[in-house]
């Protein structure tokens, strides 16, 4: 998989605007400012295919990236206290439309802050990629952020608080150490390879 023959294909800000489904993609998801963005730009090489803002909700479509024969989409962040609650369900019902719809979906790289724990959010997605079996992963960003001792303690408390936390492949990553970085693309790329006929 040649992670840097990448580029901007679309953006949808409603379901109905979504192509009809042409290659697989893996969808990148997490709360605003979590890092998904930095994370899609660290995996193909590129400072700004994806546009990292400062400003936390700024991204209100789904973006279309495509990434040699796949798609990375970029979905909105969730959990942004002020955004208004009407936009808030727009960007709920995208999202989980996005995920209930009928597409190649092999893999959903849901990001956590490894600094902290689980939003009510971040529980909510993942109880519901675990209900409708949607096949994901976890990439905690920001590990760069804690010490040893630090890592320790949060890895230890997210067996706790997330439900199936044994069960769900995690890689910490981080974005100035490159940490994460080869073992999601090999993932990654793994999976682009199986034949369109399995189950990711």
């Amino acid at each position: 998989m040649r992670f840097g023959d990448a580029a901007f294909a679309f953006a949808c800000g409603t379901v109905s605007q979504l192509p009809k489904p042409e290659r697989m993609e893996f969808a990148f998801i997490g709360r605003s400012n979590v890092g998904k963005s930095t994370l899609i730009n660290k995996l193909v090489g590129r400072k700004s295919l994806a546009r990292v803002s400062a400003v936390p909700g700024k991204t209100a479509t789904i973006n279309f990236y495509r990434v040699d024969q796949v798609y990375f989409t970029d979905l909105p962040g969730y959990g942004y206290a002020k955004t208004s609650k009407s936009e808030q369900e727009r960007l709920r019902r995208l999202i989980t439309g996005y995920l209930r719809a009928d597409r190649d979906l092999r893999l959903v790289i849901q990001l956590i802050d490894m600094r902290h724990a689980p939003s009510a959010d971040d529980l909510d997605m993942i109880n519901q990629l675990i209900d409708e079996e949607v096949p994901f992963i976890i990439v905690f960003t920001k590990a760069d952020k804690l010490n040893k001792t630090e890592r320790e303690t949060r890895m230890a408390a997210f067996a706790e608080e997330i439900p199936c936390f044994s069960d769900i492949h995690a890689i910490p990553f981080s974005a100035k150490t490159f940490e994460g970085q080869d073992a999601l693309r090999d993932l990654l790329a793994e999976i682009a390879e199986e034949p369109e006929d399995e189950e990711a």
